[in-house]
């Protein structure tokens, strides 16, 4: 196989790893995952590890060791930059490892949110996902409800608050949205700062975990759906590819940190146990919102099916976990593609793109 003129056998690939963003540990239980199932003879692998301050280093240790989180250490790591084509450790040799693509392997700020996307595309190397203005969309919610509900996609109602603004009060947002509401950061995933609000005493410390959570000042009061949350994996760039529809069963308020991660409380089922014509529209409603943020590589769309099996919008993640339980993947693997091929098949798509300059894609 061919990826953008070079054989995909020794393809120079990157893995970053890690990140300043609350969801550092879910990046590491997920680059653990990838390479224990990547198939590694296909690549020359570089990892890059980012700690919790910021700092980059070149890693040559064992997974082990990032799953457990004790992979910086001097033995280990090398101190690096980032230069045109490639990365250079900074350890006096001036000698450039050059990259042909990396992998984000990152999640939540700094790394799903078009940041890591524009320093790569400023050094002139290919990257899985989503690029530049589509990831930062997509982590905004605001921004990607404004969209969706542009392009006709149907969304939960919702109001948007700001810090060092004048906000509405709980009795306004009450005559607006119905209780209860779910609160959550703009600029967050993993379910951090997220809430289940009945009242206004749990509103009220509800925002300011929320707050602190997306950092940017920007947080969603949203109408509660009643009915179940489902997925969808999506993939491609001009020809989009829908994975199958898996569903979440919780017997909390909603799906969690401990409940994606740790499954307590919750289960999921994929295929999804919805009928045929609910299937095809999650589907559907899946694709269009991928085309709707412009997204490309890779994305799970989130959705809700409500108790009249309508099938509403929740958020899109355009990195999503990539864990043993992840829902990627699984959804990937019900729809005959297994976790090794669909790293390959997401490389292969990231080296189709251009680098440095607009990728225009036109869709129907």
């Amino acid at each position: 196989m061919l990826l953008g003129g070079k054989t995909m056998s020794k393809l120079r690939l990157g893995v970053v790893f890690g990140g300043q963003s609350s969801e550092y540990s879910v990046s590491l239980h997920s680059v653990t995952s990838f390479l224990r199932q990547i198939h590694a003879d296909n690549y020359e692998m570089t990892l890059i590890g980012i700690n919790k301050n910021g700092y980059f280093y070149l890693y040559n240790g064992d997974v082990d060791s990032i799953e457990h989180d004790t992979w910086e250490n001097e033995e280990t790591c090398v101190s690096c930059a980032w230069v045109n084509g490639g990365i250079m450790p900074l350890d006096g040799s001036n000698k450039v490892i050059e990259l042909d693509c990396v992998f984000p392997v990152l999640h939540g700020k700094n790394g799903e949110d078009g940041l890591i996307q524009g320093l790569l595309e400023l050094m002139n190397i290919h990257y899985v996902g989503c690029d530049v203005m589509s990831s930062a969309m997509s982590m905004d919610k605001e921004i990607m409800h404004i969209l969706c509900k542009e392009a006709n996609i149907p969304c939960a109602d919702y109001i948007c608050l700001y810090a060092n603004r004048e906000n509405p009060t709980f009795e306004q947002i009450q005559e607006k949205i119905e209780l209860p509401w779910i609160i959550k950061p703009c600029n967050a995933g993993s379910s951090y700062g997220v809430h289940f609000v009945n009242n206004k005493e749990e509103f009220e410390s509800a925002c300011k975990d929320a707050f602190f959570y997306d950092g940017r000042g920007k947080i969603l009061v949203e109408k509660v759906i009643k009915g179940f949350e489902i997925g969808c994996a999506v993939m491609g760039n001009e020809e989009i590819f829908t994975g199958s529809i898996d569903e979440i069963e919780i017997t909390g308020g909603f799906f969690d940190f401990e409940g994606k991660y740790e499954m307590k409380g919750a289960a999921i089922y994929c295929p999804a146990r919805i009928d045929e014509k609910t299937f095809k529209e999650a589907q559907e409603l899946a694709r269009r919102t991928y085309i709707a943020m412009n997204c490309c590589g890779m994305a799970r769309v989130d959705m809700f099916v409500t108790e009249d099996k309508e099938v509403i919008l929740n958020e899109l993640n355009t990195i999503p976990g990539l864990t043993a339980t992840s829902r990627y993947p699984s959804m990937m693997k019900e729809a005959g593609i297994e976790f090794a091929d669909l790293i390959d098949k997401l490389i292969e798509l990231a080296m189709q793109r251009t680098i440095g300059a607009c990728c225009r894609r036109y869709r129907t």
